[in-house]
């Protein structure tokens, strides 16, 4: 049973390293069968064709030769040609050179029908055995139309196929004389014997072969998968130390490169997930602590004493604030990161409503000592959603606000350029270390380097890449330690 499971199918699917298998087998099992069709099936009409093509090609290009001879020398017969030494020694090596390399019997004649010159190659032809051909041959060579004839016949006391072609030299209609060409078409019954035994011994090697090729092969093809395999299994129960082994094909190791990225990745979304967890925990527990608390005191101390009682409860609400502004900004981020919310896109002037926003934190700034310093430039036309927008904005400044230095100074600038606005806000606080600037857009990441109580959720630049990322927009932030931090955005839909 085990060899069945292990080769079972899965789903629609079968086991690799089988399919290999079977793939090589079958394609070796489909080259052996079409070397028997073309080998035993066709072998004697295509010994056939290519032996009558190549009589007719060697006719043809001794006839060539001797015409060639005759516009040189402008002859007018045959018995000229051969009087000529030089002409007779290039028609005759041509004859000799053809015959010998087809095994075909030439001969020449003038057109009395007298030989001129001839290559006897078998014992037993047509074209040499007058008594069985006569002028047979040459008064139906007279009578065709265009001079030429192929006959495949059979030899009156051999029984053997033969091919006979003929064909005036010089004009047609006149000619100098004849050639005569005649090829034997050999049985080939015991010659495809030969083959199928052959093959038949070719065949059984070649699938032994491609058995074991193919074995080893599938074998070493799916190793690497099958390690890879197993580390994903080890991998997807929560081991982030796992291991993938590349090695075997190129293929292989971008596949093992990629399972070692996600496995950082998942590593890191793990950890995130923990921290989120945590956090979340932490902030919700802080303030339904604070709230069942301070409940608890207007029910058993403050509750007929309106100064105290309206102390406790501005503290409730405060911090049901807290938590609903939590629930909210979760919510957004898992809306905005889904896809879920979409772009409402109007035109509106950025350097008014930067300086509606800045109106907006007057009050916080005299209240608690901040100084918000903007610096606009020159009115733009922008096209994005202002309400998103604002968003982003609104939460880099709160940023900005919990992190700058002791002297609470934030600057807010409005650069122009010729494709866009860049919005850019500063603090001056402690900055950011290198290796963290690139965790800082994450979910519920906080820089250490704070000297007050961070307000807010630990959500707001996550919900300002989210923002910014679904505008297409750029964004960064550039920090230097012990000097602050700037992070910035830039709007790329400027009405011009």
């Amino acid at each position: 049973m085990k060899p069945i499971k292990h080769f079972r199918r899965v789903g629609s699917r079968m086991p690799l390293r089988f399919t290999i298998w079977l793939y090589f087998v079958l394609f070796t099992v489909a080259v052996c069968v079409l070397i028997w069709i073309f080998q035993i099936f066709f072998f004697e009409k295509f010994y056939e064709r290519m032996r009558i093509h190549s009589t007719a090609d060697s006719m043809e290009h001794i006839a060539e030769v001797y015409n060639s001879c005759d516009k040189e020398k402008h002859y007018s017969s045959a018995m000229e040609i051969i009087a000529d030494e030089e002409l007779k020694e290039k028609l005759y090596n041509t004859v000799i050179e053809t015959g010998d390399a087809e095994n075909l019997c030439v001969e020449v004649v003038d057109k009395y029908g007298r030989e001129i010159m001839k290559m006897h190659v078998m014992g037993e032809c047509l074209i040499h055995d007058r008594g069985i051909s006569g002028g047979m041959i040459l008064s139906e060579i007279d009578d065709s139309e265009d001079g030429v004839i192929k006959w495949k016949k059979k030899h009156p006391r051999s029984g053997n196929e033969m091919l006979i072609y003929g064909c005036t030299l010089g004009n047609s209609s006149d000619p100098d004389g004849y050639l005569l060409v005649n090829a034997a078409l050999v049985p080939v019954g015991a010659t495809v014997k030969i083959i199928k035994r052959q093959l038949m011994t070719i065949t059984i090697i070649l699938i032994i072969i491609a058995f074991v090729i193919s074995l080893y092969l599938s074998k070493r093809i799916s190793a690497p998968i099958g390690r890879i395999t197993k580390s994903a299994e080890i991998l997807a129960k929560g081991d982030f130390n796992t291991k993938f082994d590349g090695r075997g094909y190129l293929e292989v190791k971008k596949l093992a490169d990629t399972l070692t990225y996600a496995e950082k990745e998942l590593s890191k979304v793990d950890t995130m997930q923990r921290d989120l967890i945590a956090n979340v925990s932490h902030d919700l527990r802080t303030p339904l602590t604070m709230l069942k608390a301070y409940a608890e005191m207007i029910r058993d101390l403050s509750g007929d004493n309106p100064v105290k009682r309206n102390e406790h409860l501005e503290i409730i609400i405060s911090e049901t604030d807290r938590l609903a502004l939590l629930v909210n900004d979760m919510l957004d981020l898992s809306k905005l990161e889904s896809g879920k919310q979409k772009l409402n896109p109007t035109e509106f002037g950025i350097s008014s409503k930067l300086g509606e926003i800045m109106d907006r934190f007057k009050g916080l700034s005299e209240k608690n000592g901040y100084q918000i310093h903007f610096t606009p430039d020159e009115e733009r036309i922008v096209c994005c959603d202002v309400v998103k927008i604002e968003q982003v904005i609104y939460n880099l400044i709160n940023n900005a606000i919990n992190y700058t230095g002791d002297d609470k100074q934030i600057f807010v600038r409005q650069i122009n350029t010729d494709d866009g606005v860049i919005i850019e806000v500063e603090d001056t606080g402690d900055g950011i270390e290198e290796d963290k600037i690139k965790l800082i857009f994450d979910k519920y990441y906080r820089s250490e380097n704070h000297k007050r109580e961070v307000v807010g959720t630990g959500l707001g630049l996550s919900i300002v890449k989210a923002v910014l990322k679904m505008h297409n927009y750029d964004y960064g932030v550039r920090s230097t330690l012990g000097k602050g931090s700037t992070f910035w955005f830039k709007i790329s839909n400027v009405k011009k």
